[in-house]
């Protein structure tokens, strides 16, 4: 799922997504809409701006995708300062502008900890959330 308030960026990502092997299950610009499409479909990663069109509501999209439909999430901001202290559960940042083999990248990280609850190489210009990092040490000093 991607909730991007600008549209030519959100089709932009959605094309990317897609050439990915990514089955876009919609694209929201608001908080109502975000929740509509998690409701309805359950998206196993979403892609979330953090200003949108109804305000800063992404740290708060991202929290409830997190803890009530069990997404993935990634924030996607022009504005790296606004990023949620403990990041609201996200996986990660990644800042604008990005190209698409950031995005790639991204998506095959996220993948890969949907799948396997392990992390891969941290894709390039992709901020990993401290909650994964402070987890993945204890995990290597049990």
């Amino acid at each position: 799922m991607i909730v991007e308030d600008q549209a030519l960026l959100a089709m932009e990502l959605e094309l990317v997504l897609t050439e990915a092997g990514c089955d876009v299950v919609g694209r929201a610009m608001d908080m109502p809409g975000a929740f509509e499409i998690a409701e309805r479909e359950r998206p196993d990663l979403s892609l979330v701006d953090i200003n949108l069109l109804d305000g800063m509501t992404g740290p708060q999209i991202a929290e409830r995708m997190v803890k009530h439909y069990g997404s993935a999430v990634v924030f996607l901001t022009a504005n790296p300062e606004q990023i949620p202290e403990g990041y609201a559960g996200a996986l990660g940042a990644v800042s604008k502008p990005f190209d698409d083999q950031t995005i790639r990248a991204v998506v095959d990280f996220a993948r890969q900890f949907i799948r396997h609850k392990t992390l891969g190489d941290t894709p390039h210009r992709f901020r990993l959330a401290p909650w994964l990092t402070h987890s993945h040490d204890e995990a290597d000093s049990l």
